[in-house]
């Protein structure tokens, strides 16, 4: 029997595994890696705070699985906003999203860099190195012209077998801020607006002082960021000079968007660095005692 070639169509898909070795991809690089076999996609947005800018809603990049940090995968015995859960929660957590110890995965969220980063590094808290935040998020995703979803996809039927690895200090507790403070190798860094860094603006949550902890140094997430991009290098390099040999402590409102600053910080060739978990939703509060600058 004779078959004519013409009427054989062959589609060749790129299945290969594929490592990230920067902690930022860019939305062109996603779309060259999309059909990677242990590429995970991970939708963090949560609720902005004002002025970070508007969300795009119900709009996902396809094959995007739920990260949500600000609701599911926290610390469920404490009344502070999406701290860090345990490591065996946060496995277990990641395992239902069928996450693998070689998954290559990267974060992203509806504004551009905002919720994104804190996903990232409560990963890389974990020991997982193979992953990153998407540069300009989904704005620069629709931006570019890429293909949406209007649905996320749902957790699949069989376990990943990730396996948390915790990094000592990545999130440090109050106890540490209070002996960092005057720590002349280590430099504590606010991610929050000058305004709320120095208590003339008002916090936006209830019964919250106001100022700053003692010896910071504010560093506004927004300006390390380029219409929605996080900056060059060099940039990054100039905002951190000065600090570039202690180690650094990042906290902000509660805890997202100093994240900001840490990937910002690792952009810029540094390494050395830690969040303060409870931030100042744990350091402002009425109730506390925690030495306070304006």
């Amino acid at each position: 029997m004779f078959v004519c070639d013409s009427a054989v169509s062959v589609v060749k898909i790129d299945m290969s595994k594929i490592k990230i070795t920067n902690s930022i991809v860019s939305v062109q690089w996603l779309k060259e890696n999309f059909s990677a076999e242990n590429l995970i996609i991970l939708d963090a947005s949560m609720k902005p705070v004002t002025n970070v800018g508007d969300a795009i809603a119900e709009t996902y990049i396809p094959n995007s699985l739920r990260f949500d940090f600000d609701n599911d995968i926290k610390d469920m015995n404490t009344s502070l906003p999406h701290m860090m859960p345990t490591p065996e929660f946060f496995q277990d957590e990641v395992q239902k999203l069928g996450i693998n110890q070689d998954s290559a995965i990267v974060v992203y969220d509806n504004v551009n860099i905002y919720a994104s980063p804190r996903a990232w590094w409560m990963f890389r808290a974990m020991g997982h190195e193979n992953v990153a935040v998407l540069d300009g998020g989904l704005p620069a995703w629709i931006s570019a012209g890429y293909e949406t979803a209007s649905t996320l996809k749902g957790k699949p039927d069989s376990r990943g077998n990730f396996l948390a690895n915790p990094q000592p200090d990545s999130f440090i507790d109050s106890s540490y801020v209070l002996k960092a403070i005057h720590n002349p190798q280590l430099t504590i860094f606010d991610a929050r607006a000058e305004g709320r860094f120095k208590g003339v603006d008002p916090e936006p949550r209830p019964n919250m002082k106001r100022g700053h902890i003692p010896n910071s140094v504010n560093i506004p997430f927004a300006s390390v960021l380029d219409n929605g991009k996080m900056k060059s290098k060099s940039d990054l390099q100039n905002i951190f000079e000065k600090h570039k040999n202690n180690k650094m402590v990042f906290y902000c409102g509660t805890g997202v968007t100093a994240c900001i600053l840490t990937l910002a910080a690792d952009q810029a060739g540094y390494k050395n660095f830690s969040v303060y978990d409870g931030s100042w939703a744990e350091w402002g509060m009425e109730k506390e005692n925690y030495p306070i600058e304006k």
